[in-house]
């Protein structure tokens, strides 16, 4: 019987910027860990407002020259019952890991993570506010590259967490 993949969402406002910018680096790295197969990562945001739109096309262009693969991404407002089905849902500010424990049924606000929770730099005991990502929608060039580093900054954490998920998954079977 074939294990049930491991999910998790990435959350920013209009689902055009950070989230997709995240989403497009977890994925290279799930590959690259060999865990992309197991794992099934997608974005969302907490408002409507970006509905339908493509990532924006300053997100796309920093993850172009640093080479990864911009997502085909279509953003999209987050159902809350989508909440339910996923395993870990990162957050990009303390706004969004709110509105995600808000909004969770029950059991699933225990799932919310601030992305820059994983941020080995990140100070210890951080408050989620302190954790926020950088949003660079009303910046230039070097805010895209700002909030590319701070994603980058804890990528390699958050798979090294789903690793350990996975682990206990197939220990407890």
């Amino acid at each position: 019987m074939d294990e049930a993949p491991y999910r998790l969402m990435v959350v920013c406002t209009g689902n055009i910027c950070r989230s997709p910018m995240a989403e497009a680096v977890l994925r290279e790295r799930l590959d690259a860990a060999g865990l992309g197969a197991a794992v099934v990562v997608d974005s969302g945001g907490t408002s409507p407002e970006e509905e339908g739109n493509p990532i924006d096309a300053r997100a796309r262009a920093v993850l172009v020259e640093h080479g990864y693969a911009p997502p085909e991404h279509v953003a999209r407002g987050i159902d809350p019952a989508w909440l339910a089905q996923r395993d870990l849902l990162l957050a990009m500010t303390a706004q969004h890991a709110r509105w995600l424990r808000r909004h969770a049924p029950d059991g699933a606000g225990g799932r919310v993570r601030m992305w820059r929770s994983f941020d080995p730099a990140a100070p210890a005991g951080a408050a989620d506010g302190e954790l926020d990502v950088a949003d660079p929608w009303y910046g230039g060039p070097e805010d895209f590259e700002a909030t590319l580093a701070q994603v980058e900054a804890a990528a390699d954490a958050v798979v090294e967490h789903v690793r350990g998920e996975l682990t206990a998954r197939r220990t407890a079977r």
